[in-house]
């Protein structure tokens, strides 16, 4: 359902909240902190005691950057901090999920043992699969762009002045999940990116939170060096099995392979623990990500999706994957 469709109930269950726990998936990146911020942002305005439920120990670079520059501005809790933090009276207390709807994907699956169904809300961009959380408010847009997009929709439908740092924070995770506007992106899409620019939201800042490291960059050149082509156009790369790759680095490669001429699909397999073997998936829109990854036990939506597999290997995964798109070429 979609943030227009359930507006006024949304706006019930905040009016009715005292204090609200604010969790998005591990691993974060700018779409999830920024959503997560900007939203941290409204229910301050609505006068609600807000906490960020944040389990990550190590972040990516933009996410780091942020994390230093408001250091001290958020009040950010573990998830084993919650029971001490709760109102009073069980039924004010609120969490809101946002950026994933899966139970294994959050910060801190055990918040969600303090919560009744109804007093969680999800707000999220991705596909409902078997693993999705229940709630009494599951707010699913699989047409937007993003998390940071929804949020910006529900500050417009509230009519609130933004500072212009977290606008731009809003938008840079807007930059993020459409790859600079090249994936997901429609007239809605640009609308948002406009609305957050007339509050302020420096372009020049987002490039500075999207930089890159020189190192990880040359790193990612390599594995698109060892690639794949079905039916040439759906490129599969692979990491090199004795290195351990971070999750948004391989997320990178996927969008990266979209560029090149006739790609309408890529999936990139690496280790992302020394355990755990990931895919990250994208697509123009002719292959649906989501149906081709949750077979593997992971999901998406039709253009972005990845999966984790433990005790496995990268040969054993590419092989899976490879007969899943076979039938999917059937």
């Amino acid at each position: 359902m979609k943030l227009i469709e359930i507006k006024k109930e949304l706006k019930r269950k905040l009016k009715s909240a005292k204090t609200v726990f604010i969790m998005a998936h591990k691993d974060l990146d700018l779409d999830a902190l920024g959503s997560s911020i900007g939203l941290y942002i409204i229910l301050e305005k609505l006068n609600k005691n807000c906490f960020l439920i944040i389990n990550d120990t190590k972040h990516e670079a933009g996410v780091s950057k942020v994390f230093k520059e408001l250091e001290g501005c958020l009040n950010i809790i573990k998830g084993e901090q919650i029971e001490e933090n709760l109102y009073i009276r069980g039924k004010k207390n609120l969490l809101i999920i946002l950026d994933t709807n899966k139970e294994e994907l959050v910060q801190a699956s055990d918040a969600i043992n303090y919560f009744d169904k109804e007093n969680i809300i999800i707000m999220d961009h991705h596909e409902l699969g078997e693993t999705s959380l229940e709630a009494n408010l599951r707010i699913i847009d699989n047409d937007i762009s993003s998390t940071c997009e929804m949020i910006t929709n529900l500050i417009e439908m509230y009519k609130m002045e933004l500072d212009p740092y977290y606008a731009t924070l809003l938008l840079s995770g807007i930059v993020l999940d459409t790859n600079n506007f090249t994936l997901k992106t429609n007239s809605e899409t640009y609308y948002a990116a406009y609305y957050l620019s007339s509050m302020g939201a420096s372009t020049k800042k987002v490039q500075y939170l999207l930089k890159q490291d020189l190192k990880e960059y040359i790193e990612r050149q390599k594995v698109i060096t060892n690639v794949d082509i079905l039916n040439n156009k759906i490129a599969i790369a692979k990491g090199s099995p004795y290195m351990v790759y971070r999750r948004e680095d391989i997320a990178k490669i996927a969008d990266t392979l979209l560029f090149f001429n006739d790609i309408e699909a890529s999936f990139v397999i690496a280790k992302t623990t020394s355990k755990t073997i990931s895919i990250s998936g994208r697509s123009l829109g002719n292959y649906n990500i989501s149906s081709i990854l949750t077979p593997l036990g992971g999901g998406g939506n039709k253009t972005v999706g990845a999966v984790r597999i433990t005790d496995s290997t990268i040969s054993k995964v590419e092989t899976k994957l490879k007969q899943i798109l076979k039938k999917e070429e059937e």
